[in-house]
């Protein structure tokens, strides 16, 4: 099984308001950047649908290393509020609607396909890659508003 390292980012302006999101794909030293954006959307849902489209991207089941600056993304991973969402018919532990719902679903069956390994990383810090990813993101964002 091959062994991918994925760096991804989401960001948005004016939370909720234009978002981009951005995802790079490593595999002995071949990179592949892929980027998107909504108009009215959320940083969060912008991080999830990054490490969503990171995945979906991988034309086989892989090994993957998912490195995120996205707390909220790795902490529902590796705290295990993921799973807690799904036993619990997608309610928070105050019994609350699970923001994002569609995305975590989606995100849940490719975790079910690919061995996927969160890693936290610092955000606008010294990561090139986290950084790229970032850049990707904001220019996704300036397309939206210059359109």
């Amino acid at each position: 099984m091959k062994t991918v390292d994925i760096y991804t980012d989401g960001a948005c302006s004016y939370n909720p308001g234009p978002g981009g999101w951005a995802a790079i794909l490593m595999y002995k030293g071949v990179e592949k950047e892929i980027s998107g954006g909504a108009l009215d959307t959320t940083n969060n849902y912008m991080e999830v649908l990054a490490c969503i489209n990171g995945l979906k991207a991988l034309k086989e089941i892989c090994k993957v290393n998912l490195y995120s600056d996205s707390a909220y993304l790795v902490n529902a991973i590796n705290n295990g509020w993921l799973d807690a969402w799904r036993y619990s018919g997608w309610k928070t532990a105050d019994r609350k609607p699970v923001k994002n719902r569609e995305l975590w679903e989606e995100l849940t069956a490719l975790l079910d396909k690919h061995q996927v390994t969160f890693i936290k990383v610092k955000g606008h810090a010294d990561n090139k890659y986290n950084n790229r990813c970032d850049a990707l993101a904001r220019g996704e964002i300036s397309k939206l508003t210059q359109a």
